[in-house]
């Protein structure tokens, strides 16, 4: 029972501090590319990537792992926004959305467990 409070407590944290910057940065960068979306799942790549490789106990790895950063990522949103771009017919930041977030989650979470170890 403690694991499923652990879970829930951080995915609901990293769920407010999703908001919060998603609020934030949509009101301070107006723009066709999803830049909030794109900002959260790069940075959540980094630190997800930083936590797997820590030597942070189970119980953290939980809270802040599965909890924390599966409520600040959304792969939901990242994909609901590519089909909205798709659907608009504005293929030049659709792809741009698309490469930038895979090819940099993927350096972010590689530059993340380099960190973490």
């Amino acid at each position: 029972m403690v694991n499923f409070l652990l879970v829930g407590f951080g995915a609901a944290l990293g769920a407010m501090l999703r908001y919060g910057i998603s609020v934030l940065v949509k009101s301070k960068w107006k723009t066709n590319f999803p830049s909030a979306t794109f900002f959260i799942n790069i940075t959540g790549s980094f630190l997800l990537g930083f936590l797997v490789s820590s030597t942070i106990g189970p119980v953290w790895h939980l809270f802040l792992g599965t909890g924390f950063m599966g409520g600040y990522t959304t792969f939901s949103t990242f994909k609901v926004e590519s089909m909205e771009l798709k659907w608009k017919a504005n293929y030049r930041v659709l792809f741009s959305y698309l490469g930038c977030t895979y090819v940099f989650g993927l350096i972010a979470a590689f530059l993340g467990m380099m960190l973490g170890v």
